[in-house]
């Protein structure tokens, strides 16, 4: 037999078989963080329910609570979802209130009445 006409199919075989070996070490690169990314069994995240979304419309009302959907006045899990803003969803669980914050990490305060918009406020001029 041939030699010289093997060898070029046996390099290519070697090769992909390589190739197929190290993707298989590779991430997904898609795959959401462990951190996010709650085992299929688990109803709330160890930290407690996460507001992802909320969805407001005239003829619908949802809140995104850790996967799961939940309409106003919906449940999840023991809790029922009573009241939903564009930015919050709170949570009714018998006597205990629970309010999930979209950005828990964003402190709301009143804005400061002597500045207003535009670029003379910007620069420390008011109007006179």
């Amino acid at each position: 037999m041939n030699l010289s006409i093997l060898k070029p199919g046996l390099i290519l075989a070697g090769t992909l078989h390589a190739v197929a070996g190290a993707a298989q070490g590779l991430a997904d690169p898609t795959r959401p963080p462990a951190a996010v990314a709650a085992p299929a069994g688990s109803a709330v995240p160890a930290g407690g329910p996460v507001l992802q979304s909320v969805m407001l419309s005239p003829g619908r009302k949802v809140a995104m609570i850790s996967g799961q959907v939940v309409p106003l006045g919906g449940r999840y899990g023991s809790a029922r979802l009573v009241r939903l803003t564009d930015s919050e969803a709170e949570l009714r669980d018998g006597t205990e209130k629970i309010v999930l914050s979209l950005y828990p990490q964003v402190e709301k305060r009143p804005a400061d009445k002597g500045v207003r918009g535009g670029a003379g406020a910007a620069a420390g001029k008011t109007k006179k």
